[in-house]
């Protein structure tokens, strides 16, 4: 299905033609296709659905979760340790490698899946004529040619040229990002309409809100607009995150270095030193392990769950792990209008009568609210309670509508006015048309019978009396450049017991305007302030008009909401221009899901980490190729969540800042585990390679080493995943895209604190070797120095932007101090327990000694600090 011969289409400008040349085109005809050329067509172009695309194999998806350097340093670090014969440090290694694998494995096929929900979008049942009869058809088995009947409520099975219309409306907002239903005609659009502007069409799952039309099928399958988003979600790159970048690099530098050093150390030891190979082979797997940081991997895998869970206490569904770190690093936010900064629900925000401007006040299509100033506008909410075909339906406390959102809107209007239809009945009505623009309705009730008319302005002012034309023109266009849509409402006594159209015509007593918004959340606001707070540029993208789109921008806080890019603009632009005019630009408007990956795109060849925040099946390419995808999670299409990375459970565009928080706040962790990770693995390496070259024995065995390893990296460092938000967080600029994951500052401490390592424990080791004490007890003494110190450095790492002198600080969490008397209590049992003590060539600790270990573990804490300090006023 890639040509004209093989895929459900005609040139892609039939909204540009007129039906006649549109029914040759595809050689059918108003009575639609017979039964024998349907099938002919059917075997041509195939089904009208979305094929399945090629998938890996369970197996294959499962072993490509191996093929990462940081696997490759687990691997290796599980088979040092199994060559020892530490099955228990063997196992709990392999087993984060499996874990690593089986989330991977879990979240393979995002795509597929978004592919998926496209196609469930497309109708399941059509209404055809084949034949000169009526049929009703599975969706798949629709055909270019054929002839749709459409009513509303239908889900349009197909891209449709419409060939006759009455009163149609159609609500696009999934496709195009356009809140209100779009009346569509049969007259040709102009050939570089845009896909919101093709009055002609009615487009493969979109929903017809109103009104009844026969359409031709011009595209079906991958044809359809639908379908062509579905070829670009499938041929999108998902960039790797930030995070998985640097740690890739990290691990293979990491990798390469203890090879290296390792590989030196048994050279020097065996050839230089002559070492006996198994003694010198033994000592150098423990500096390997000692140099491994093994359970890196592991507190990576853990702190980014955690951060899962805290998000999803926040409304946030995670759906890639990695994503909460993303999201936490973004500098742009992308942003759909309708249903994420706004209520994706029409509202009457004001009217203007002979009486003056007044303003409207409420929450969506609930019935209640101020109108202010006081004035009698009973009439003007009469004529909006019975011009009207939409309900209001309550459920809880939250109102829905039935029908065109417009009227909706209308009907909560009439409610806050108290205006209620009752009593009034319908006699006739002229509904609306796209020809005339304009609705009519005749009423009787108790106060006689009235005809209402409502409709766009230039429309109905002109068919009332009694106004200046001109002056309430200019004050609807006045409303409108306010981002307004604009109704005008006029009434008169009928003659007859019909409506009159002819009648009508300037016989029409003017009631008012009314101006309608899709109104901005409250909350979308201050999330915008805070994002903007933290360093965080948020730009719009949407199918809108650019008036509305601008007035949104302006009501929500954006940064330059004056300055709008329309998708022609875009396309007259070529990638360089993009990027250099995307940065000073916040609203796009106009915009077909080319221009949403184009923008994307352009924000990341600036070197930006970019979230795309969208609910429409129009977002989904652009979710994917955002580093970070946020769906809504009630409105939003399946196709826009399977996607995404994150989904707002209460499309809370507020959710968003309690993400990024979040997301900082993990990242803060993983760099704090970091930071206490390798300065310390770095110490224990250092005190095995001086032994070595000094000829030494060494301070701590190999087996106590392990021992080390073990019950410091699954206690402490997993404690530091647990750490809460630091203040401030919010007030930090966003983290560069290329910012690495050891800035100099962390590669200064590692050299620092393993310096003070080294000389901490080689010093209480030779004292102890001074003072006469046994080797076993020197070695012994000198185990317990490595964990009080990595004790301490726990309390330090703490604070990464700040002193670690505080209460705060001090305290703790119930976490950390809970891991610290694991270890405490680990420590006393290898050292005075005399089954361990054969184990692990232990000797009991006296007192004094002990309380030695404990103020040289304050001491290093209190030089950490002060050079921590003085660091921190050089850079105020």
């Amino acid at each position: 299905m890639q040509n004209a011969e093989t895929t459900g289409f005609v040139p892609h400008d039939s909204h540009s033609r007129t039906v006649e040349e549109c029914l040759a085109a595809l050689d059918s005809r108003a009575g639609g296709l017979e039964p024998a050329e349907a099938a002919e067509r059917l075997e041509r172009y195939g089904p009208n659905r979305l094929p399945e695309g090629q998938r890996r194999g369970p197996l294959r998806r499962f072993l490509a979760q191996f093929n990462n350097v940081l696997i490759y340093v687990l691997l290796a670090a599980a088979a040092v340790t199994a060559g020892l014969q530490y099955w228990v440090d063997t196992g709990v290694i392999l087993a984060v490698v499996l874990a690593n694998a089986v989330i991977g494995f879990l979240q393979e096929g995002r795509a597929e899946a978004a592919m998926g929900a496209i196609r469930n979008m497309l109708a399941l049942r059509a209404a055809v004529i084949r034949g000169g009869q009526r049929l009703s058809l599975e969706g798949a088995a629709l055909v270019p040619g054929d002839i749709v009947l459409l009513e509303p409520g239908d889900r349009v099975p197909a891209d449709l040229r419409l060939i006759a219309a009455n009163g149609l409306s159609v609500q696009e907002a999934a496709l195009t990002g356009e809140s209100v239903p779009v009346a569509k005609d049969v007259a040709p659009a102009p050939r570089d309409a845009a896909l919101g502007d093709r009055h002609s069409m009615a487009y493969s799952g979109t929903l017809v809100t109103q009104g009844t039309a026969r359409g031709l099928v011009v595209a079906t399958g991958t044809a359809t607009e639908i379908g062509r988003i579905g070829q670009l979600l499938s041929g999108v790159e998902k960039l790797v995150t930030p995070l998985i970048e640097q740690m890739n690099r990290f691990a293979s530098w990491l990798s390469l270095l203890i090879l290296l050093v390792s590989g030196l150390m048994l050279a020097y030891g065996y050839y230089v030193a002559h070492f006996a190979f198994v003694e010198i082979l033994m000592t150098v797997v423990s500096l390997a392990v000692a140099a491994i940081p093994e359970g890196l991997p592991a507190v990576l895998t853990i702190t980014l769950a955690i951060g899962v869970q805290a998000m999803a206490r926040r409304n946030a569904i995670v759906r890639r792990l990695h994503a909460i770190e993303t999201i936490g690093s973004v500098s742009v936010i992308c942003t759909d209008k309708t249903g994420t900064l706004t209520r994706n629900e029409m509202m009457v925000a004001a009217a203007e009568t002979p009486l003056g401007r007044f303003v409207v006040e409420g929450e969506g299509y609930a019935p209640q609210g101020r109108v202010t100033p006081e004035g009698d506008l009973s009439a003007l909410g009469l004529a909006a309670a019975l011009c009207n075909d939409a309900h209001l339906r309550r459920e809880g406390a939250d109102w829905h509508c039935e029908g065109d959102p417009m009227e909706g809107a209308l009907l909560a209007f009439a409610g806050k006015l108290a205006a209620a239809p009752g009593g009034w009945t319908r006699r006739d009505a002229i509904p609306f048309d796209s020809r005339h623009r304009f609705m009519a309705v005749l009423s009787a009730g108790a106060g006689g019978r009235l005809v209402h008319v409502k409709g766009a302005p230039e429309r109905v002012v002109p068919m009332c009396g009694d106004i200046d034309h001109a002056l309430w023109l200019d004050r609807a266009e006045a409303m409108a450049a306010q981002g307004q849509r604009v109704l005008a409402l006029g009434a008169m006594e009928p003659a007859g017991d019909g409506i009159d159209e002819d009648a009508l015509q300037g016989g029409l007593r003017f009631l008012g305007l009314i101006g309608l918004i899709d109104p901005p959340r409250p909350e979308a606001v201050a999330a915008v302030a805070e994002c903007r707070s933290a360093g965080i540029r948020v730009k719009m993208i949407t199918g809108d008009h650019a008036g509305t789109a601008a007035a949104i921008a302006a009501g929500i806080g954006l940064a330059q909401p004056d300055r709008v890019l329309t998708g022609a603009d875009l396309d007259r632009m070529d990638d360089a221009v993009l990027e250099h005019e995307v940065i000073g630009t916040d609203v796009f408007a106009r915009t077909s899901p080319e221009h949403k990956l184009r923008l994307v795109a352009a924000l990341q060849a600036n070197g930006l980490t970019v979230a795309m925040t969208g609910d429409g099946v129009n977002d989904a390419p652009a979710l994917k190729r955002a580093d970070a995808g946020i769906a809504m999670g009630l409105k939003g299409s399946e196709a826009a969540k399977e996607a995404a990375d994150l989904v707002l459970a209460d499309d809370n565009f507020a959710s968003i800042v309690a993400a990024v928080r979040e997301g900082r706040t993990v990242f803060d962790n993983l760099r704090k585990v970091i930071a206490w990770t390798l300065p310390t693995n770095a110490g224990e390496a250092l005190t095995v390679m001086a032994a070595l070259l000094a000829g030494h024995a060494l301070p701590v065995t190999a087996v106590q080493l392990l021992w080390v390893n073990l019950i410091t990296a699954t206690t402490l460092g997993i404690a530091l995943a647990f750490e809460p938000t630091e203040a401030g967080t919010m007030r930090r600029p966003p983290r560069p895209r290329d910012a690495p994951v050891m800035p100099g500052v962390l590669v200064w401490q590692v050299v620092l604190v393993g310096v003070l390592f080294l000389a901490a424990v080689y010093g209480l080791f030779s004292y102890a070797i001074d003072r006469g004490y046994p080797l076993e007890l020197a070695q012994t003494m000198a185990m317990n120095m490595l964990v009080v110190l990595e004790i301490f450095h726990l309390f330090f790492v703490r604070s990464l932007y700040d002193t670690s002198l505080t209460w705060r600080a001090v305290r703790g969490t119930r976490v950390i101090w809970t891991m610290v008397a694991i270890v405490t209590l680990a420590q006393f049992t290898i050292t005075y327990v005399p089954v361990f003590q054969s184990m692990f060539g232990t000797r009991p600790i006296s007192f004094g000694d002990g309380l030695l270990i404990v103020g040289i573990g304050a001491a290093f804490f209190a030089l950490t600090e002060i050079e921590k300090q003085i660091r921190l006023q050089f850079r105020r």
